[in-house]
């Protein structure tokens, strides 16, 4: 069996508390698996937009990728096509909405673990 990573081992430092380096190192790489955790989270998760009260449906992952549309079949009018795409089209942003929304409650807390956040992160 293989033992854990241990990065005081590369800086000479030990559970004394001899290298203050090694205890960094060991914080960036818990605060790594945190980060690696919570982006599977986010790329597991089912997220939905909507538009028209429900009309419009688009479905995706916290990652972007949109999974579905559904489209009440009331709003499907071949003379008013616009109505149809400005409904797409506000769900879609509700989507991403949500999808931010959900990035922000998962990863933020782990941003601001990093020293005050970094760029990109916060």
């Amino acid at each position: 069996m293989t033992q854990p990573f241990d990065p005081s081992s590369l800086f000479g430092g030990g559970d004394g508390g001899e290298n203050p380096m090694a205890g960094l190192l060991a914080q960036a790489q818990q605060m790594q698996e945190k980060l690696l955790a919570a982006q599977e989270e986010i790329a597991a998760t089912e997220v939905t937009g909507s538009a028209g009260n429900g009309l419009v449906t688009v479905t995706g992952t916290g990652t972007g990728e949109v999974t579905a549309v559904t489209i009440d079949p009331k709003v499907v009018d071949p003379d008013d096509v616009e109505t149809l795409q400005d409904l797409v089209l506000g769900a879609l942003s509700d989507l991403a909405t949500k999808r931010d929304e959900l990035t922000s409650a998962k990863m933020g807390p782990l941003a601001g673990g990093l020293g005050g956040g970094l760029p990109g992160l916060g």
